[in-house]
């Protein structure tokens, strides 16, 4: 394919709206492929991102395709797998030995991870504009489709905001769950699709460079009076290797007390029963606790109609088994852009539409299976007491948790793979790909 030449400044064959690792993803695999890519972000980098910022191998394996340097020398610290801990038990576990994947996960803070990919993206030769809010869709008066975007850009202390327009065939919504343009196209959340929230923050610690991430499945609130009560959801602490551990909590909305609990206090409630000389506490807090939204299980559909395609959390992408976004974000932006590429190609209008149809068929196909049954596990663990039994019985059973542990990050050989990796691609191949 020959290289796209710009038609001008605010013309493109793609737009990307959102710089995050879904949008960042999409602009890479779009222009290294020849496309000319406009990716718009609505505010300036470094800037900070609400996440646990522990990667698995999933994620690791996306980082390696786009050709990000992933040494120690440049900044990321790797872990060998997860430590749970839960009905007394502590245990460690290795990430799988797999031909799919690699055996390690890694860990950075999400600002200097984000605007890595940027970055990335930008050297493939897509054309990055930071401080750009993009607010309306412009559709085609005749058709209904997006033919472009309507955005404000300016630097963040000027008062006065350069309002333009940039055209292209194509959008791609990158603009993580609130997605305003999925929103202004019609693309409401779905209400019977799990979502999580996520509250974290730092502290300096000496566990600062712990090499496996570690899970807490028993969240108890201590905050009296009265008994100890067991909270849905799990906490983690990542250590981040510069002198600071990423330490939050998740919880589902398939709970009844999802609305009831101030979880930032539950959070420093967590942090107070730890052992003291971890250093989890107030005077060694290092930024406030900051919350965000986990949209879940393909919370947000359909993944393409009428010129415009969803990845990351504007489509829902998040792990309802684990609250892991970023792999997936990641991996439906390669898909998008490499269907985006092939309707490219097309000669005609009917033909392009026919090959950008596949996008959903093909995430249908890729995760559908394994999200739906991914509904069943959160509905299951909603409730305290099944999380508090499944802990105690599970837990002291390695193979078991071996299992889960594949099972939950999604860490399985497509083909050729173990009796444990066959059992889980099986069960996702026979669940309804809702």
């Amino acid at each position: 394919m020959t290289e796209s030449q710009p038609l001008s400044e605010h013309t493109a064959d793609v737009i990307v709206v959102g710089a995050g690792p879904a949008g960042s993803t999409t602009a890479y695999y779009l222009a290294k492929a020849g496309l000319d890519v406009l990716l718009l972000e609505k505010t300036a980098f470094p800037r900070e991102k609400v996440c646990g910022d522990g990667l698995t191998p999933r994620a690791t394996k996306q980082l390696v395709s786009m050709g990000i340097d992933i040494s120690e020398e440049a900044g990321w610290l790797r872990n060998k797998g997860l430590r749970i801990i839960g009905g007394g038990v502590r245990l460690q576990l290795d990430w799988p030995d797999l031909a799919a994947y690699p055996d390690y996960g890694l860990v950075r803070k999400r600002d200097d991870f984000d605007e890595q990919l940027a970055r990335q993206a930008q050297k493939a030769g897509a054309r990055l504009h930071e401080r750009c809010n993009v607010g309306a869709p412009i559709l085609d008066e005749r058709t209904g489709r997006i033919i472009g975007v309507h955005a404000k850009m300016g630097d963040a202390d000027s008062k006065e905001k350069r309002e333009v327009t940039f055209h292209a065939p194509l959008v791609v919504a990158a603009d993580g769950n609130s997605t305003r343009l999925s929103l202004a196209m019609g693309l409401h959340r779905r209400e019977d699709r799990p979502m999580g929230v996520a509250v974290r923050t730092y502290f300096t610690s000496p566990r600062h460079d712990d090499d496996y991430l570690e899970s807490w499945l028993e969240l108890w609130d201590r905050r009296g009076p009265g008994e100890d009560r067991l909270l849905p959801g799990y906490g983690w602490i990542f250590g981040m290797g510069d002198g600071t551990s990423n330490v939050g909590l998740g919880v589902l909305n398939t709970t009844s007390s999802f609305k009831e609990l101030d979880w930032r206090e539950v959070l420093k409630a967590w942090c107070a029963s730890m052992p003291e000389d971890w250093g989890y506490t107030p005077e060694n807090m290092t930024i406030p606790i900051r919350g965000a939204a986990l949209p879940m299980a393909f919370n947000r559909q359909p993944h393409y109609t009428k010129g415009l395609l969803l990845v990351g959390d504007a489509g829902g992408m998040v792990n309802p088994f684990n609250g892991e976004g970023i792999a997936y974000a990641m991996e439906s932006g390669q898909i998008a852009a490499d269907v985006i590429v092939q309707a490219h190609a097309r000669a005609t209008p009917a033909q392009r539409e026919l090959a950008l149809q596949r996008y959903p068929k093909v995430l249908k196909d890729t995760y559908g299976g394994y999200y739906t049954l991914g509904r069943a596990f959160v509905k299951l663990i909603g409730n305290p007491k099944v999380m508090k039994i499944a802990t105690q019985r599970g837990l002291t059973h390695p193979l078991l948790m071996k299992f889960t542990l594949k099972m939950l990050a999604n860490l399985t050989d497509p083909t050729g793979g173990d009796a444990m990796d066959r059992i889980i691609n099986g069960l996702s191949k026979v669940a309804p790909k809702a």
